[in-house]
């Protein structure tokens, strides 16, 4: 009989410190409660583990996050450099079972797997494997949420869990409030190029469904270009040139891509792009680059806080976006990062207007 429902968790209790829960593929698994060692395999499962506060648990990590590059901009890694320095239980993608089970962790929290994938490590290893669902900020956010809660019930982080949930409600709030009255005729039109997808991205990559776009009033010219089950990737340089939109955005982790001249700030340069009146404009700016080992949330409250103040700087007028960003990365990860990201990822090119020239 289930004894308790959190938010769409079933918890049903079983003998000892164990408890049987259902996972985000709605697989029952028996885990110890409040475990002393997990691991955390598949993009993004640290993250939510860290916006937790649980990383003392964390006994080993996959190669990605060892392997730390300078422009990285994930901000739970840079605040935790002692993951650098955990055993490696697989590579990217790519769980070792025999690692793993040497390594002997009391939980496996896994993101971004199907229940054949789970079932089996969970066999080979004899450790219990928690599926879990990442969700976003916008249309999966109650996915979102109910993973935050199922790791939170599991690892005893269930208060922390409800603030984080918290923090992100009054967050999406916050710039609804501001933007929600904004009338379609007034909303300003925006393309925002070089956005990773499987990969770094010129130009032409772009997001259909931009996050930040949607958390405040913003007419996104490429929405019409989507298609089904289709979060991101190319568009024609016509079809840029022909929305001619008010204003561009570069997700700067397309700077990667600058020693080629690929990257999309040298391609809008050329002078295919020179009439749109963002270029004639200078309303050409940078934001930080989210998509890094999956959805760096933080990030995309912070871009999101920074391009309502550039739109509607009336409705933001109390807002600095840098220490905006700054305060969300502190609440989620305990550092202020802001400065670090922008200048080791970004060039300092984030959250600023960027020269044409």
């Amino acid at each position: 009989m289930v004894v308790s429902l959190l938010a769409g968790i079933c918890v049903f209790p079983v003998s000892g410190e164990e408890t049987t829960i259902t996972d985000g593929l709605g697989r029952e698994v028996t885990v110890p409660l409040n475990p002393d060692s997990v691991i955390c395999s598949g993009a993004g499962c640290l993250r939510y583990l860290t916006y937790l506060q649980a990383q003392d648990k964390v006994i080993a990590v996959d190669a990605l996050e060892v392997n730390i590059s300078p422009d990285d901009s994930r901000a739970y890694r840079l605040a935790n450099p002692q993951f650098g320095n955990l055993p490696i239980f697989g590579e990217f993608r790519k769980d070792d079972p025999e690692k793993i089970t040497n390594i002997g962790p009391q939980v496996i929290f896994k993101t971004y797997t199907n229940k054949d994938e789970a079932n089996q490590l969970q066999e080979k290893t004899g450790i219990p494997v928690v599926a879990l669902q990442y969700g976003d900020l916008v249309d999966e956010y109650e996915d979102m949420q109910k993973t935050l809660r199922l790791m939170g019930k599991i690892l005893n982080k269930e208060n922390r869990a409800e603030e984080v949930i918290s923090f992100f409600n009054e967050r999406k709030q916050d710039l609804s409030d501001r933007t929600k009255d904004v009338p379609d005729a007034d909303k300003i039109s925006a393309y925002v190029g070089g956005v990773g997808c499987a990969g770094s991205h010129g130009l032409q990559g772009t997001s259909f469904a931009y996050t930040p776009f949607q958390l405040v009033a913003v007419k996104n010219v490429a929405a019409e270009s989507a298609k089904p089950d289709m979060d991101c990737g190319d568009v024609a340089k016509e079809s840029i040139i022909g929305w001619d939109p008010d204003m561009v955005f570069i997700d700067l982790g397309s700077q990667q891509l600058k020693s080629q001249g690929a990257d999309a700030l040298s391609e809008l340069k050329k002078p295919e792009f020179e009439d749109m009146k963002a270029v004639q404009n200078g309303d050409v700016y940078g934001l930080l680059s989210f998509n890094w080992y999956t959805t760096n949330q933080e990030s995309v409250l912070a871009d999101a806080y920074y391009i309502g103040k550039l739109l509607y700087p009336e409705k933001f007028s109390d807002i600095d976006p840098v220490s905006e960003a700054d305060e969300i990365y502190e609440f989620l990860v305990g550092k202020k990062l802001f400065s670090q990201i922008n200048r080791d990822g970004f060039e300092n090119l984030a959250f600023t207007k960027l020269s044409m020239q």
